[in-house]
């Protein structure tokens, strides 16, 4: 059935069969020439590959594998390596926006030019975000990168001997002819159970349209035919003669063969039944997944205060479900060129700030100094102005008990006892 739906056409691969020239050969050598170990070369001869044969990969963001699938004689693809993935940016869920830190998911394609033999992470090839589908839903970013070194800003990150082997798939695979080789970016394998798990994520009907293709591929074992239009992706999809794909406009009526669809519905049948049983099974928690653009804005912003050498969170900021954002407490910035020129400024501008503050306590202290020698010079003069206006002192003799009458009265009292005395005495000589 497969051979008969390849002779029709329809499923036309995004990885085209051509002959290279000399310029397109240059793009990726000569010191990235590594050849493939040979236990991998003789595994390929097994499954019925050859080394040139065309390829294609799939990367599984959870479960944190890179799968490399090669093109058999028969023109099925099958898987020849799986690497675990070193390290890469971000949650689960698409990449939105320039900074967001995300590692894309989606179909992508990648040609020639887009391996760098000469890359700062060993080697390296883009994986051509953004592509048809994101740039017709306004996502931005730029050198979104499979490659070596173990470090991650929104790339899929490798050891240095697994991106030697990933990258000699396919210079190996354009130097046996093939144009361009299709990488299917997931974020998780698309099993019934897991879409149950994730099922209340926002990001579910993104990953719900990637899983046709995903479930594509799974049938034939051949990378789809990826086209966009109304600002979706659409696969092993043929438009009527005449008729395009416009990433932004109408899709156009579109054919497949009836083989091909009654496989899609008869895998689509056992799936359903496959969901509806997960949903009563326990699973693992879902991982974090981002929560669309607006928090992609908010970890965009953070990577462009650390781009400017600013001291941020260690960590890029996170989106709760109630809206607040939870930061890491520990503050840093990026050891760069910038950071050092931003800590420079800052320090600098630390230091003026306190020689300011050390010339306005100076001032200050000054002028409490000449104050209080004011006040105190007022507070002598006034002192001295008291002592010079108060009365000479004088002797006192302390009160008796019962105050004493006036001189006056004692002399008139003594004078009157006298005169008392005299007449009593003459009244007794004379008999009255």
């Amino acid at each position: 059935m497969f051979a008969k739906l390849a002779r029709t056409g329809v499923l036309v691969t995004s990885i085209a069969i051509a002959g290279c020239n000399d310029s397109s050969m240059k793009d990726f050598a000569p010191e990235a020439n590594k050849p493939l170990p040979d236990k991998i070369l003789a595994d390929m001869r097994a499954k019925g590959m050859v080394r040139t044969s065309s390829v294609m990969a799939r990367i599984f963001k959870e479960e944190g594998k890179l799968e490399i699938w090669k093109a058999k004689t028969n023109g099925r693809y099958d898987m020849v390596a799986s690497y675990d993935i070193c390290k890469w940016s971000g949650k689960l869920g698409p990449k939105y926006t320039e900074g967001d830190r995300q590692a894309p998911e989606g179909f992508y394609t990648v040609r020639p030019s887009q391996m760098n033999p000469r890359s700062n992470y060993h080697l390296s090839f883009n994986i051509g975000f953004p592509n048809a589908y994101d740039r017709a839903n306004g996502r931005t970013g730029q050198n979104l990168m499979v490659h070596g070194a173990c470090s991650s800003s929104g790339c899929y990150s490798m050891t240095d001997a697994q991106i030697e082997q990933i990258y000699a798939f396919g210079r190996d695979a354009f130097q046996g002819g093939q144009t361009e080789f299709q990488v299917e970016a997931f974020p998780f394998r698309m099993t019934a159970a897991n879409m149950a798990r994730y099922r209340s994520d926002p990001n579910y009907e993104f990953w719900k349209m990637l899983k046709v293709g995903y479930d594509n591929f799974e049938i034939t074992k051949v990378p789809p035919k990826v086209d966009v239009c109304e600002k979706r992706y659409v696969f092993n999809q043929v438009a009527a003669d005449g008729q395009t794909f416009d990433p932004t406009g109408p899709c156009p009526a579109t054919m497949q063969p009836d083989s091909l669809k009654s496989a899609y519905n008869a895998y689509q049948s056992t799936y359903d039944a496959a969901f509806n049983g997960a949903l009563k099974a326990s699973v693992p928690p879902p991982k974090p997944t981002i929560a669309g653009i607006k928090e992609a804005s908010i970890v965009s912003d953070w990577s462009k205060r650390r781009a400017r050498g600013e001291r941020v969170p260690i960590d890029p900021p996170s989106l709760n479900n109630d809206g607040s954002v939870t930061e890491t407490a520990r503050m840093g910035r990026i050891d760069s060129p910038a950071g050092r020129k931003m800590a420079a400024l800052e320090a600098a501008k630390a230091a003026k700030q306190k020689a300011e503050e050390q010339r306005l306590a100076a001032i200050a202290a000054a002028k409490q100094a000449k104050e209080a020698a004011k006040a105190q010079a007022l507070a002598e003069k006034e002192a001295a102005k008291a002592a010079k206006e108060a009365p000479v002192a004088t002797a006192t003799i302390a009160a008796p008990t019962e105050a004493a009458p006036p001189a006056e009265t004692q002399a008139a009292s003594a004078d009157e006892s006298r005169v008392t005395k005299l007449k009593n005495k003459l009244l007794g000589m004379f008999g009255g």
